[in-house]
């Protein structure tokens, strides 16, 4: 006699639901789980929360407001600049975490006339001076925009990026699982120091940043809409095609698997394609706010035709917004740089956002 177990003893492994298609943002997983597709916002939106599971399933979760404790800002040294002051700072990210920053202010704002707009200025990998660079205190030219802005008139502010030069925090000490939640959510903070400032204007910021600091701009917007303008060059391509995808770079800390950023994602080495978000979905999460991708031909780093499949997949969610204008893609005729005319173009795009 065949004994069979009993109804509740038997475990079936359900397969789960194969991840939706990077390059059509216009399918959302319904509630029966089959894709359907979307004809309003509030479809797209559902999309953009699976997108938001897929990246904290691989950064870690973005932390909640109970973590939002005082920024107990204290300023290091300053430093008259000429049309501005440039301060370094450090400010309480989570309890028993400072984050050093450059903070500059323009002298016109501190005297108490008018207030400023703000920025966030990401910087790029240096491993030696860190966020110095933005602020013209060294390293590679075309890297200042910090102190370009500061100059235009924004208070600009200046994070360190977790585990580069001399910001070395202990990320599972602090409750992090990726370098890059971290450096998210040093930002998101950046953001509420900035509010806090009597001389800063409104509540809506914009986010510059070259490389690193170009992916940096855009994982930060995607969790906290205050960037209203987002600015970012050499910073993505897709994961599939990062280094046309040679395995070696899919190994614990090389590329994106450093723990630096994302450890989690050696997991996916031989499936990037399961990879549960890519840029596509990310760039469209971002609408529709004003992105501005600085793409150059001769990128070593990042694909610039790949950088076109991106915008492409990313599009209809602004047109579906009614914006379609305000993802916008430049390719410079140069290599991983970000050149004066695309620096000058970012500084226009957040003078028509930000200043009346």
């Amino acid at each position: 006699m065949i004994r069979l177990a009993p109804l509740a003893l038997l475990v079936f492994a359900a397969d789960p639901a194969p991840r939706l298609p990077r390059e059509n943002l216009l399918l959302y997983r319904a509630a029966d789980g089959t894709a359907a597709e979307v004809k309003t916002v509030a479809d797209w939106e559902k999309r953009r929360a699976e997108v938001v599971r897929g990246m904290e399933s691989v950064m870690g979760k973005f932390p909640g407001a109970d973590r939002r404790g005082p920024l107990d800002l204290r300023i290091e040294s300053e430093t008259d600049a000429g049309s501005y002051v440039r301060r370094l700072v450090t400010y309480s990210s989570t309890p028993g975490g400072r984050v050093p920053a450059w903070l500059l202010v323009p002298k016109t704002a501190l005297d108490g006339k008018k207030k400023a707009p703000a920025v966030l200025a990401l910087h790029p990998t240096d491993n030696t001076i860190g966020h110095d660079v933005v602020v013209g205190l060294g390293g590679k030219a075309n890297r200042a925009y910090a102190a370009e802005l500061a100059e235009r008139g924004y208070v600009v502010l200046a994070p360190s990026y977790p585990l580069l030069a001399k910001y070395q925090p202990d990320l599972k000490a602090l409750g992090f699982e990726s370098g890059t939640m971290k450096a998210v959510w040093d930002n998101s903070r950046g953001l509420d120091l900035l509010e806090s400032l009597p001389y800063v204007e409104g509540k809506k910021f914009a986010a510059i940043g070259h490389s690193l600091g170009g992916h940096n701009s855009v994982y930060a917007a995607v969790f906290d809409p205050r960037l209203v303008a987002v600015v970012s060059s050499c910073g993505l391509d897709s994961y599939s095609d990062y280094y046309r995808g040679d395995p070696k770079n899919w190994e614990p800390e090389r590329g994106w698997c450093q723990t630096r950023y994302m450890r989690k994602l050696a997991d996916y080495k031989g499936r990037l394609a399961d990879i549960p978000f890519d840029f596509h979905e990310m760039v469209g999460a971002l609408a529709p706010r004003h992105v501005l991708i600085v793409a150059p031909t001769r990128d070593s780093n990042f694909r610039a035709d790949s950088v076109d499949r991106i915008a492409a997949a990313a599009r209809p969610v602004f047109r579906l917004y009614g914006h379609p204008d305000r993802l916008r893609v430049e390719h410079p005729e140069c290599e991983h740089d970000f050149p004066t005319d695309m620096r000058e173009a970012a500084y226009k795009l957040f003078d028509s956002v930000l200043k009346p």
